[in-house]
């Protein structure tokens, strides 16, 4: 229980609770697993010695994972602010964490066609009040995306563009496109995987690229 690994243990053994609970349509399962995965995760990367605003993106998550259990319209747009806030504290950290890596201008030319292509095609199917905040959200996601990439490297980068992947879901759905079967499982397989791997990517970073906003470390990794 003491082990820094025990709450990694916990959000991978919820996380298959979660995606099980959704490919088998069990509703209560998901509503009681989903609320667990960020916490445990966010109390991982603090056992690990994780800057503050990797806490703090994570239990982000962990509102806008609460919010969206509803469906009404106030709780949505709620947990898209949560989800933001959470993007906005991953951008500080990832702009803190050094200079642009090599071909980071092409990988911004490539999120800026992809970003734009999607909101042009998505955009007229929206409901009217949710244009101009998915278009916001979408900017600010697209942009922490990029940054992890560009940052940090493949495996933040990977969480970022699943972060993206998962989201542009959840958009589809809203603006009643067809769906793939099981769309929230889906959704939420590629959103543990993002959370899990922007952890890690920023984890995983040189001691160089976090060492002037990581707290001192208190537990062995």
């Amino acid at each position: 229980m003491r082990s820094p690994r025990f709450p990694l243990l916990a959000f991978g053994l919820v996380a298959v609770a979660d995606l099980g609970s959704l490919a088998a349509g069990l509703g209560p399962g998901h509503l009681i697993a989903k609320p667990l995965l960020m916490p445990l995760l966010a109390a991982w990367a603090a056992r690990r010695g994780a800057p503050r605003l990797l806490v703090a993106a994570l239990l982000c998550g962990w509102g806008g994972d609460v919010l969206l259990l509803s469906d009404a319209d106030a709780a949505f747009l709620a947990g898209m602010s949560c989800f933001a806030a959470g993007h906005v504290c991953y951008l500080v950290l990832f702009t803190r964490a050094g200079p642009h890596r090599a071909r980071a201008g092409l990988l911004l030319a490539c999120y800026a066609a992809v970003l734009t292509a999607t909101l042009v095609l998505l955009v007229p199917d929206l409901p009217a009040d949710l244009r101009l905040p998915v278009v916001c959200y979408s900017a600010l996601l697209t942009a922490m995306a990029w940054t992890a990439a560009a940052r940090l490297g493949p495996v933040a980068g990977a969480g970022g563009a699943l972060f993206v992947l998962s989201d542009t879901l959840i958009a589809t759905g809203v603006a009643d496109w067809p769906q793939p079967p099981r769309p929230d499982l889906w959704i939420m397989l590629t959103y543990v995987a993002a959370q899990a791997l922007l952890a890690r990517g920023v984890l995983a970073a040189p001691p160089a690229r976090t060492a002037s906003y990581q707290p001192e470390r208190t537990a062995t990794p």
